[in-house]
Parts: structure tokens; sequence; C-alpha cells
């Protein structure tokens, strides 16, 4: 895959997203879709430790059958999720996209909607959870399925980067959910995105998307990492991140860079 086409290019900034086709295949791709479920197995046996309908965390619509489990810093449960964080064909990538070598990290997690009973989620920007001054937050979704309307995948508002930060229509009450004015952006005018097993996602965090329920017999598997151009610095309070601002490429030269994560050791 490597560095981003002229095209390529082009296409994400017009669009605020791009498909990286098949950048993790064969071995790589096994194993971290074996470590993958084998991590949700053990969290199962106790609990998982958050999900987007009827968790502790939202107590949003606790009694629908449709939930979607997730786990967040999979770095930390084991190394095969770290060591896909450096890869180079897709740190090229973002490097591309950010315009900046020095690609810091700020969370990861994974969402598995199960056969016929993933939730969808409502049309939302990822910035109200932590805003950065230069914008420059990218979310790296690997889809481990095949992901189709079907069984849950991904939509986007093409351009909606564009808008900069929109007025935020969550609850606000005991949540920390956040979306946009469903009536003003359906998830019926989105454009879904046909991914196949493999595939990465890459969007700004000011891109609108959501996504459809799982009413397939198939489940829906991605790890999502959120990275930014290292010398960006959050725009307000935020809750932090264990591992938030490990370097994954470049340099930090700002002597202060450790200074917002001593909460985290």
């Amino acid at each position: 895959m490597g560095r981003l086409t002229a095209e390529q290019l082009k296409f994400y900034k017009d669009n605020g997203y791009i498909v990286l086709k098949k950048l993790i295949k064969g071995k790589e791709l096994e194993r971290l879709s074996e470590e993958y479920d084998n991590l949700f197995r053990r969290k199962n046996e106790a609990k998982t430790e958050s999900s987007w309908v009827g968790s502790d965390e939202s107590h949003r619509e606790s009694d629908s059958p449709y939930t979607v489990k997730g786990i967040h810093n999979l770095q930390y449960h084991h190394a095969v999720f770290g060591r896909y964080l450096y890869n180079d064909d897709l740190l090229d990538a973002v490097e591309d996209i950010i315009g900046t070598p020095n690609i810091a990290l700020h969370h990861t997690k994974a969402h598995y909607k199960p056969p016929e009973k993933g939730a969808s989620y409502p049309m939302h920007q990822d910035y109200p959870y932590f805003p950065y001054e230069k914008d420059s937050m990218t979310a790296v979704v690997l889809f481990l399925d095949d992901a189709d309307v079907e069984n849950g995948t991904l939509f986007v508002w093409p351009g909606s980067h564009k808008l900069g930060p929109l007025e935020d229509f969550g609850p606000k009450e005991g949540s920390n959910f956040h979306y946009v004015d469903q009536k003003k952006f359906p998830i019926e005018r989105a454009t879904p995105v046909l991914l196949e097993a493999g595939d990465v996602v890459v969007f700004s965090y000011l891109t609108l998307h959501g996504s459809s329920p799982n009413v397939s017999r198939r489940p829906r598997r991605m790890f999502l990492a959120q990275l930014y151009d290292a010398h960006d610095r959050p725009a307000g309070g935020e809750r932090g991140q264990p591992g938030r601002g490990w370097l994954l490429r470049g340099v930090n030269e700002d002597r202060d860079a450790t200074v917002a994560n001593r909460a985290l050791d």
C-alpha cells in the first residue's frame, strides 16, 4: 500500500475519509482476528467493559435486545495489537493525511456487533469527545470481517469534515454520548462503506459517521485507533487515556510532552 497517490489524497481531502483496501492480510490478519476473539471471550467470562446499548455507563435503551460490545486499549491486552499500530503502510497513509511524520496514539478500542442483534449508532462526530487545537485527530478503523449494510457497516457523510464542529444533540445527563441532529443528517442519506476483511477506513474526527444495525447472521468486528500529530494539543478537558501520546512514528520535540500524561502513570 505505502504512500497515497495524488488521486487518493484528493479523495480524502474532498470527502473526509478513504478506504485502504486489504491493508492487512495473511498471517497478520489471522493473528489479529484470533486474539481479538480470544480477548472478547476472556472479557465475556465476566463482563465486557462497555456496550452502546444497555451499558452501565449510558443506561440507554436498557430493555433493547440490540447491543455492541466494546473493549478499550487493546494494546494492553495482547502484543499483536501494539505491533499492528506500527504497520509501515498504515503509518505512511496517516502521515500523508495529517501532513507530518510525527504520529502519536490517542487511544484504541474494539466494537463487536453480534449477529442478528448488533445495535446501530446515530450519526456523530468524534470531535466532542477529544477536541484538539489543530484538528489533526484521525480515526483508523480495521475491519476484521466483511462489512455491508446488513451486518452493520460504517456510514459516512462525505465532505462533512469541512463543516467544522457541529452542534451536539446527544443526551446531557449521565451520558458521554454525542451525536448531531438526526433529522438534518439522517443515516439514510449517508454513504455506506462496503468493506472486506483487512480493509482499513481512515477518516477525520470531524467527519460525520454512524452505523446500521447488524440484522445478519454474521458478526461485525472492528478495531479502531485514534492517531494525531504529536505536536497537536488538547483544546479542552478530556478524560485521560492510557497510552495517550505514545509515539508511533517520528519525534516529539515538545519537552513538556509528558506533562499531559502524568496522571496516567
